[in-house]
């Protein structure tokens, strides 16, 4: 039987819903209290009056907002690129394969070895209050490493995607057309039982439009949603094609046309910004402010991978997305918790109502604001997910 508790006396409690506290997008409510009864939440309101419950908790003034939700990663890989990246914020060129490097020591890895490494990155992830992650294959490009990776990721995430489409495969770098074949074929006949999502990264050097549309149609037929790497490094056809699909997110929109946003404000699609690429590549910022003028849902991640965002830290790219971006702190801790969720066709994330999951991160600090006002700090004090503290 299970049993509920009380947090009371939280300073700023986000609930992500409007109806609630100060009537905005985050929904603040102020000496607030949340009720969390087995995995769920069962109230929030006014600390003065919370309901009678089994156990009762003290937030002694701190903030309490939404777990985290980390709507794309690429945590089932092994190795790293320490020296690629020395050697491009040294301003040295760099001769070795980038991507390619980690297909090598992923394909070489053991099963024991890429499972010890995602769920190190999880424990990682969870002590700075992601309490939902997504994460993608795309580092084997094989059929028997890409559906490896995701019966590893399916044992520790609902959220896995099957991105046999990260780049061509390095045996088949001649004939493209063989792997689109490949990919759309006997590998997502491997893959699609382990996985919720196809993605592909539409990008020069990697797959066209006409290839990516063929590969998000394909994995449709099987039953996998679309989401697509989209214009992170040039103008590009992927965010159109993330609308035309009905994809739930397209990630990065770094460069975009009035077109690209027009299309995402009229669409379900949400624009997934990942400002850990940009800081670790000193690339252009997607400009936040203009895709939210527009009144297209945004969503923030770490894209945590070796190559280009080796961070796990969803409250660091609150903070470059503050102080780059063009974002609000509000705005930024909505798109990193409801907007998450969002990005993951979720409604029982991302917010602190009755009927959703109870993940809960408890900050060592008065308010929400703090994640982008103390950058680099330690602020998560104590975290719930499905109703258990787990940190």
């Amino acid at each position: 039987m299970s049993s509920s508790t009380v947090i009371t006396n939280i300073a700023a409690l986000v609930t992500n819903d409007p109806s609630l506290g100060d009537n905005s997008p985050l929904g603040l409510v102020r000496d607030a209290a949340v009720v969390i009864d087995g995995d769920r939440i069962a109230w929030t309101g006014e600390s003065s009056k919370a309901p009678a419950t089994d156990n009762r908790l003290d937030a002694e003034g701190r903030a309490v907002l939404p777990g985290f939700v980390d709507s794309h990663s690429h945590l089932l890989f092994a190795g790293d690129r320490t020296e690629e990246f020395n050697a491009r914020m040294s301003g040295r060129p760099y001769g070795a394969g980038g991507i390619r490097t980690t297909v090598a020591a992923t394909r070489a890895a053991s099963d024991e070895e890429l499972e010890a490494g995602l769920t190190r990155y999880l424990a990682e992830a969870l002590r700075q209050g992601t309490t939902t992650f997504e994460t993608k294959s795309g580092y084997g490009l094989t059929v028997a490493d890409e559906s490896r990776a995701l019966r590893i990721a399916a044992r520790h995430t609902d959220e896995v995607t099957y991105l046999g489409a990260h780049i061509v495969a390095p045996e088949l770098a001649d004939d493209p057309a063989a792997y689109v074949d490949l990919v759309t074929g006997e590998m997502l006949d491997a893959c699609a039982p382990h996985a919720r999502w196809i993605d592909v990264f539409c990008e020069k050097g990697a797959f066209d439009g006409d290839q990516a549309r063929a590969i998000l149609t394909a994995g449709r037929a099987k039953g996998l949603h679309p989401r697509i790497h989209a214009n992170q490094l040039t103008h590009g056809p992927g965010v159109r094609l993330a609308v035309e699909l009905d994809a739930a997110s397209a990630d990065h929109c770094t460069h975009l046309t009035d077109a690209d946003v027009d299309a995402l404000a009229n669409s379900r699609t949400v624009a997934t910004l990942l400002p850990g690429a940009e800081f670790s590549t000193r690339a252009e910022w997607p400009d936040a402010r203009r895709l939210l003028d527009a009144g297209v849902t945004v969503a923030l991640s770490t894209d945590c991978n070796p190559g280009s965002s080796f961070t796990s830290s969803v409250p660091f790219c609150i903070a470059l997305a503050v102080r780059d971006m063009g974002m609000t702190p509000d705005e930024a801790v909505w798109a990193a918790t409801a907007g998450g969720a969002a990005a993951l066709r979720r409604d029982d994330i991302g917010r602190l109502t009755p009927g959703a999951y109870a993940d809960l991160t408890l900050l060592d600090a008065p308010s929400h604001v703090h994640l982008a006002y103390r950058p680099g700090v330690p602020l998560v004090a104590g975290v719930w997910r499905r109703g258990v503290r787990v940190v």
